[in-house]
């Protein structure tokens, strides 16, 4: 449900709750394998990466946390905000999500693509009177139609695939009491999308889709 939003950006001193080191290492390991998954890529990564063994990249500094959400005028919800310390953007999570956006790139969706809104807005046959006992649901039993698109004007893009539309969202309409956002998963393929409690619940839902796809 709608909450008043926290302005204060979260402190430094905040601890990492969430095994993000281990859950990115694991999942590089496994990309950056040439017999299991890396010849799905379109092209070889990068010699600089297959070397670091890491698709990541190095942590967002305090400052440039601190300049991200003075820029969108709030705190991050914890797990992306970690998540960005400890890589502060990331290649490929599956074969449909090219890359996650560095602090410097992200930002609201309204602002970034604002023609993926207008093409997924009432219209066409996704309806927002979706009840709260049929939107509150995650995993299996979640109906990925059942979204409310008016929250995608207020949403934060955090990745970016070129022409497809597939796209991981963050959701400040719809908060845990731990303070997470709702994650989002818009797929062109889908008639809505796939949502999570968090991001920390998406990305780990994502790397379980991506080992399954070479199961």
């Amino acid at each position: 449900m709608p909450i008043t939003e926290n302005e204060e950006p979260a402190p430094e001193t905040h601890p990492t709750a969430h095994p993000w080191r281990d859950l990115l290492q694991r999942w590089s390991d496994e990309w950056l394998d040439p017999v299991l998954h890396e010849q799905e890529r379109h092209a070889p990564f990068p010699d600089e990466i297959r070397a670091a063994r890491r698709l990541g990249a190095p942590g967002a500094t305090p400052g440039e946390l601190a300049a991200l959400e003075q820029r969108l005028g709030t705190g991050l919800p914890p797990s992306y905000r970690e998540f960005l310390r400890t890589s502060d953007g990331w290649l490929d999570t599956t074969t449909q999500i090219a890359r996650l956006l560095p602090t410097r790139e992200t930002g609201w969706l309204k602002d970034l693509d604002p023609e993926l809104i207008g093409n997924r807005c009432p219209g066409d046959g996704e309806p927002d009177d979706i009840p709260d006992e049929m939107y509150y649901v995650y995993g299996d039993q979640q109906q990925s139609w059942a979204i409310r698109t008016a929250y995608l004007s207020g949403m934060l893009k955090i990745s970016h695939t070129p022409g497809t539309g597939d796209v991981y969202l963050l959701n400040p309409h719809v908060r845990t009491p731990d303070g997470e956002w709702e994650a989002w998963y818009l797929a062109h393929w889908l008639p809505g999308a796939v949502r999570y409690r968090s991001f920390w619940d998406l990305m780990n839902d994502e790397y379980r889709s991506f080992r399954g796809d070479q199961d």
